[in-house]
């Protein structure tokens, strides 16, 4: 560090001399002094007058003429230093399957494995085939008769249970009241007199002669129909037909427990043989052949039709085809979204009419209105079983 010594004020003049004659020596040169204090910080002065608006400056010279620049695109710039690698991205996730590869080519078969132990022996075989019969031998010579063997012993006896004929007999009452079977036969089962169905505008008759025209319980739609994986019950317009009953025809549509007193009863019946219908075609009933009993006399019942030209018909041998009751609407139509039954116009029967044995030429057309004309044009019948 450098010291800076700061020369220190004048000293004081001093008293004169003495005036002698005699001079003496020069004095030394005295010592430097030691630096003053330092003073104190001095008051700050008033401030200055502002100047005077010095003189306008002289205009400088002309520039040179500018740098052009060129128009764009501008020359890129030089390629920097390449920097330094990157860190390691997260690993992608996975991708799409690829395309099956083909089919290798088969393998070499392997060498032959170790022989297998002994199987169970399989059961026997089915018996074989009947030989033919030998060649008859030479009768021989007839020898004397032999006495009579003493009486055998009395036998033991008989079953007393009766077996199952399979036959069935179906009889319809056209009322409410449920027919009984007669004495010799069983009752198997009774219900509601379905005479057919009509599903996608298509008849499916029932013989009311069959055992599946009585079926067991009653609905205005028995039936569903499935498609497509899926079932439907009441959504279209199917219907039902059954026998009906004497009761009076209504004028508008039945519906609830009304429909019960419309609706024929029925029942099956095990008998010992079929049941087989004949017709006269006149309006006495025919005799049943000899050797065979009355069952029911009827009326000829042929075939039916209902909505459309759909319906179907009875076969003449059956015991459907003899209804014991005639009526010009003898059945109904009931439809299974609305729940209702009705005898619409649409509804028709057709009947075997007499027949007159003295006329082969066709009658004349007529239209009978009372009932006991239509009644009395109507061909009889019988229903008649074998003893």
């Amino acid at each position: 560090m450098t010291c800076t010594f700061v020369e220190g004020p004048a000293g004081d003049i001093g008293p004169p001399g003495l005036a002698l004659p005699i001079t003496g020596d020069e004095g030394t040169e005295g010592t430097l002094g030691f630096p003053g204090l330092k003073g104190e910080k001095g008051t700050s002065g008033l401030s200055g007058l502002p100047g005077i608006a010095g003189l306008p400056g002289v205009k400088g010279p002309k520039g040179g003429p500018g740098r052009v620049i060129p128009p764009p695109p501008y020359p890129s710039p030089p390629r920097g230093p390449s920097g330094h690698p990157g860190l390691p991205g997260q690993p992608g996730s996975a991708g799409p399957p690829g395309a099956p590869s083909p089919v290798g080519p088969k393998g070499l078969s392997g060498p032959p494995g170790p022989q297998g132990l002994q199987g169970p022996v399989g059961p026997a075989g089915p018996d074989g085939t009947l030989g033919d019969s030998g060649s008859q031998g030479e009768t021989g010579v007839q020898g004397p008769q032999g006495d009579p063997g003493p009486p055998g012993d009395p036998g033991s006896p008989g079953p007393t249970t009766s077996y199952n004929s399979g036959f069935l007999l179906v009889m319809h009452s056209q009322s409410e009241t449920v027919p009984s079977c007669p004495e010799d036969m069983s009752t198997l089962w009774s219900g509601y007199s379905l005479l057919y169905l009509e599903g996608q505008e298509r008849a499916h008759t029932q013989d009311l002669g069959q055992a599946g025209s009585c079926i067991r319980l009653f609905s205005t739609m028995p039936f569903s129909y499935c498609n497509m994986g899926t079932c439907h019950y009441a959504s279209r317009n199917d219907k039902s037909y059954w026998l009906s009953t004497t009761a009076a025809v209504p004028t508008m549509p039945l519906g609830g427990t009304a429909i019960r007193e419309h609706i024929s009863r029925c029942v099956v019946c095990e008998s010992p043989a079929p049941a087989v219908a004949m017709h006269s075609q006149d309006s006495a009933h025919p005799p049943c052949p000899p050797s065979w009993r009355n069952l029911w006399v009827g009326y000829s019942f042929l075939m039916h039709t209902g909505a459309g030209d759909e319906g179907g018909g009875q076969s003449l041998t059956s015991s459907g085809s003899c209804l014991r009751d005639f009526r010009a609407q003898p059945f109904v139509e009931c439809q299974g979204p609305r729940g209702t039954c009705h005898y619409f116009a649409n509804i028709y029967s057709f009947w075997l009419t007499r027949v007159e044995s003295s006329s082969s030429s066709s009658s004349s057309s007529a239209t009978l209105k009372e009932e006991w004309r239509q009644r009395q044009n109507v061909g009889r019948c019988s229903v008649c079983m074998k003893e």
